[in-house]
């Protein structure tokens, strides 16, 4: 049985408050967004793996709750050390000087630029602005796009920083059929496209890949195998231990195709063949639509049986 006291990467949006309020939003993240206590923040970092090569910070917007994210860099440093490389994704709306150097004495190697699309209201207009901040603190710019290069991911860095944006040609491409982007009608409406099977998708969550790594999402607190998240959350990460929640899947028929980024697949030993889910995906519009009735109508999450 695979040591899942170790894992390669964690993406933990920790808020859902955010200084913009934009349309595509997955998690409905806006000046309203949902917040959750630096108690509940404490717990989950102590149910985090003994070990882990990075960890991503997001929201929401992160600086709009600076005191709780400097706290939260606190703790991590104290659990990991340097051993770990801490990640912050930001629209950068709230980045200045005096931020950006608190940020790099806490222990945060690596910035990324969340914004640079048609989505939020700067719109990448503060990309040269910010070009210069970084510049004036010794952060390189060079590696515009880690994510999407599995040696960076298995690395410690130096400081540096990139920026992407949920445009088609970087990064999201077409919008998650979530949140905001369902209730403004912009979500993507492909049924070939499938997320599962890309970074940031629920492929490699128990195992990596060749080409990705060993990723969970957690959303404030709901442990999930990708960023758009499941039906239901696998665990709650206030009170459950990741290695846990983790090891009580991994040999689950269901989970094993998540893992493998095939959705159409995952139904197979509970007698829901890949036909009827291409089939559905089809109607649906969407492979993430298809992943929420599977998991409303054939498999029970809580329980880990069919329904």
């Amino acid at each position: 049985m695979k040591d899942f006291n170790h894992i390669d990467s964690i993406y933990w949006v920790f808020t859902q408050l955010c200084n913009d309020h934009c349309d595509h939003c997955y998690n409905l993240s806006g000046p309203q967004g949902t917040i959750i206590s630096e108690q509940d923040c404490s717990s989950i970092i102590n149910n985090l793996p003994d070990s882990a090569n990075r960890i991503i910070l997001s929201g929401g917007e992160p600086l709009a709750e600076k005191k709780k994210l400097y706290a939260i860099l606190d703790q991590l440093t104290e659990k990991y050390g340097e051993e770990t490389q801490i990640m912050l994704q930001t629209n950068g709306d709230l980045l200045n000087q005096e931020i950006l150097d608190t940020l790099i004495r806490k222990g945060v190697t690596r910035f990324d630029i969340a914004s640079i699309d048609r989505y939020h209201k700067a719109a990448g207009g503060r990309l040269m602005q910010l070009a210069e901040l970084f510049d004036s603190r010794g952060v390189n710019g060079e590696e515009k796009e880690p994510l999407v290069r599995k040696e960076n991911y298995l690395n410690k860095f130096p400081l540096s920083w990139g920026y992407w944006g949920a445009n088609e040609d970087m990064w999201l491409g077409g919008n998650w059929a979530r949140g905001r982007a369902m209730q403004k009608n912009i979500w993507l409406k492909n049924p070939d496209h499938n997320f599962c099977s890309i970074l940031s998708g629920a492929i490699g969550f128990l195992n990596g890949g060749e080409n990705i790594p060993q990723e969970i999402s957690i959303q404030l607190w709901k442990i999930n195998p990708c960023c758009p998240g499941t039906k239901e959350a696998l665990g709650d990460a206030r009170i459950d231990k990741i290695a846990d929640v983790l090891k009580k899947v991994a040999d689950i028929p269901v989970f094993k195709m998540l893992d493998k980024g095939d959705p159409y697949k995952m139904g197979e030993s509970i007698g829901i063949t890949e036909e009827y889910a291409k089939k559905r995906c089809g109607e649906l519009k969407n492979v993430c639509l298809w992943c929420d009735e599977f998991f409303d109508k054939h498999y029970d999450i809580k329980k880990l049986e069919k329904r």
